[in-house]
């Protein structure tokens, strides 16, 4: 009997190891089926399939902050201070953002790439390195941000009577640190592996949420400022529970796991090689709204901040959906790159630069056409709608180009051009916006603040531009692409 339980036993532990081994080779062939889409599928459906999902997820994502200021604008009597003193903690926010853009936009190009190669092992190890660094992360941002936040929120433009406000949202949102680095940072993942309309959801499920809870816990509890960002943290749990849990479940290729989340310097390396471009990209957001906070503040009075805070929500409305875009669409280049299917990546490419051009050209005329009706999504005060339609259409105006930038800057990425990419980020809002915003104002007065983006957006749009049509033949080679570790 003994023996005959040891031979069961054996039968039943083979049978068993051989039906996982089905299993995992099922998973891995329709995982590859779905990648291998991106080399052969034509770009229109690419586009429904992939970069379509990525800008509604983008879209509905960017309704986070957006609906906060719409019901915190329209709050009677405190409307306008509020807004302001929230559009101030746009500084901190951002700056945490960054942080997971350095993994969506860095390590998951990278991922795509490996995939490419064939080698799932490796993109699993970039995941894995990408999940500790944002728990790291996120540890030494809340340390850091609730230590100095009042001080560091008088310097990025608040004042005694818009400081409370700034307070009273920062504190809550900061809970929240984790949930924000793992949805944004994450979902990238899923998006590489051809999975949009799985990674359309995790921001949809945060986003509806959001929606609703906004005016329950800021009208109906009468926690104002405070009921904002409570809605807005359990909003992105909802969304980083979905992520996570699409990403350590059976559907996914490309899965987190315990062993690959060891962090190893070469990956890492690679990692910030390529993701310290869009990390400056956000990070440098930070820092010009506290330059340009500032000088509005110093020039002007807390109506021009409040003015900035509505420009630069409109701004985030028109660049979600091209962020979108070219989220979906990036993996595609960087997939055909890394299976050295060059004439697949100028294909692809060419349709990403046009179409964010066509858009953000669209999209400016609009709001020089009409500023004003802009303005009143976020605020009944007729003063600081009037400010809005008085400097508006010239703090838009750039736009009108910058097309070609959010089009050419991925393409970069997506190609592993990481210092190329890293000069645009650094000479557009180091170079150029920030000690411009700085100058002008002592020429033009607090209008000074306004013009130093337009002249910015067009120098730099410019500039990455002619660095593409200069080295575009030169990457698209075997050469180039041995060098990418």
């Amino acid at each position: 009997m003994t023996e005959q339980r040891k031979k069961d036993f054996i039968m039943e532990r083979d049978n068993m190891e051989q039906d996982n081994r089905k299993q995992q080779l099922r998973e891995s062939s329709e995982g590859l089926s779905r990648e291998e889409r991106m080399a052969s599928s034509s770009i229109g459906s690419l586009v429904v399939s992939m970069a379509f999902p990525a800008i509604l997820a983008q879209l509905i994502n960017i309704l986070y902050s957006i609906i906060d200021r719409i019901y915190i604008g329209h709050m009677k009597g405190v409307g306008a201070a509020a807004l302001t003193g929230v559009g101030v903690t746009f500084c901190i926010t951002v700056f945490i953002s960054a942080f997971s853009a350095f993994i969506s936009n860095g390590a998951a190009p990278l991922a795509a790439i490996w995939l490419g190669k064939k080698d799932r092992e490796h993109a699993e190890k970039i995941l894995g390195n990408s999940v500790s660094f944002l728990i790291i992360c996120t540890v030494v941002l809340m340390v850091f941000f609730y230590a100095f936040q009042k001080p560091l929120l008088y310097m990025f433009g608040a004042s005694d009577t818009t400081i409370g406000y700034a307070v009273d949202y920062i504190s809550i949102y900061l809970v929240g640190t984790i949930f924000v680095e793992l949805a944004l940072g994450l979902n990238s993942f899923i998006i590489c592996q051809s999975q949009s309309r799985i990674a359309m959801f995790s921001v949809l499920i945060g986003a509806i949420a959001n929606i609703i809870l906004d005016p329950i816990f800021i009208f109906a509890f009468g926690l104002g400022v405070k009921g904002a960002a409570i809605a807005t943290v359990i909003s992105q749990a909802l969304s980083a529970f979905w992520v996570v849990g699409f990403l350590t479940g059976k559907k996914t290729s490309l899965k987190i796991r315990r062993s690959c989340m060891k962090l190893e310097k070469g990956i890492l390396f690679s990692i910030f090689s390529l993701g310290i471009s869009p990390f400056i990209m956000r990070a440098t957001e930070s820092f010009i709204s506290i330059v340009l906070n500032h000088g509005l503040q110093t020039y002007g009075g807390d109506l021009y901040v409040g003015s900035m805070t509505i420009m630069q929500s409109v701004m985030q409305i028109f660049s979600a959906p091209i962020g979108g875009f070219t989220q979906g669409i990036s993996p595609v280049i960087s997939y055909n790159y890394g299976a050295g299917n060059f004439e697949r990546v100028k294909e692809v490419y060419r349709w990403m630069i046009g179409a964010c051009f066509v858009f953000m050209l669209l999209a400016t005329a609009s709001t020089i056409a009409f500023p004003e009706w802009y303005a009143s999504f976020f605020t009944e005060d007729t003063e600081l709608i009037a400010l809005v339609g008085k400097t508006m259409p010239v703090f838009m105006f750039g736009m009108s180009i910058f097309g070609l930038q959010n089009g050419i800057q991925p393409t970069f990425l997506a190609l592993g051009q990481a210092k190329i990419s890293l000069f645009i980020a650094v000479f557009r809002k180091i170079i150029l916006l920030i000690p411009l915003a700085i100058v002008l104002p002592r020429f033009f007065g607090v209008m000074g603040v306004y013009y130093s983006e337009p002249v910015s957006d067009m120098l730099s749009a410019t500039t990455a531009t002619v660095l593409f049509v200069c080295n575009i033949r030169k990457m698209l080679s075997k050469e180039a692409l041995a060098k990418i570790h």
